[in-house]
């Protein structure tokens, strides 16, 4: 493949990517809205409680929910960068990518936060994308990559922070989530061709000569 085209689909990953990371902050922001005007009965109810079987599926929603706007706001900037930076590579990549990690972060909140509280935020996938991004160039060798993973681990650096424990912080989520995005790197890391069945050779042809000679032998044969 020509640098132009692989150029051209670079871009063309990117701006969907971007699309992507502008909908679902869209989305977040969205139920935000309807969450707030219920007195945040929203995440309770779908949040993930650690322990209780009937809140495993708040393993997927709590991811959309916040408790406060200032909850939302502190996660929708490194949200937006490291989903962008995670996507641009394939949008499709990065969706197994995110249900990964979603699952990883929500079901390590799940075994290991306390059973009194109740789990909800889309910190779990900002780490996960920040793990990601940090080992994606290693595992598959790209330069750009690398740097990118090196200046946005210098750059939030601060984020680490977030994988302490503290009070009030789910800090299960982050940490998982950002074992979920280590473990994404590997698991989708770009992969070479296939070799062919072992033990398979193919068949070869004989020349066009060789072929003549014997078709010009057979007729002298009168077979």
């Amino acid at each position: 493949m020509s640098d132009g085209r692989t150029a051209e689909i670079m871009i063309a990953e990117a701006r969907k990517a971007f699309w992507v990371m502008v909908g679902f902050l869209g989305l977040i922001w969205v139920v935000q809205v309807a969450n707030w005007a219920g007195g945040y009965g929203l995440s309770y109810s779908y949040g993930v409680k650690p322990w209780d079987p009937d809140s495993l599926p708040g393993i997927v929603t709590s991811p959309l929910l916040h408790w406060s706007w200032e909850h939302i706001e502190g996660n929708s900037g490194p949200l937006f960068i490291f989903g962008f930076l995670a996507a641009y590579r394939g949008v499709k990549k990065f969706l197994g990518v995110t249900g990964l990690i979603t699952l990883v972060s929500g079901l390590g909140e799940w075994f290991t936060a306390s059973p009194a509280t109740v789990g909800a935020g889309a910190s779990g996938l900002v780490f996960g994308y920040f793990g990601y991004v940090l080992v994606r160039g290693a595992f598959d060798r790209h330069l750009i990559d690398i740097v990118i993973g090196v200046v946005m681990g210098l750059c939030f650096a601060y984020q680490f922070a977030g994988l302490l424990p503290a009070e009030g912080i789910g800090w299960q989520a982050h940490v998982f989530g950002f074992v979920g995005g280590i473990l994404g790197g590997y698991l989708f890391r770009e992969r070479g061709a296939k070799a062919g069945p072992v033990g398979e050779v193919p068949a070869k042809t004989p020349p066009a000569d060789s072929r003549s000679a014997l078709l010009k032998e057979i007729e002298d044969l009168g077979l």
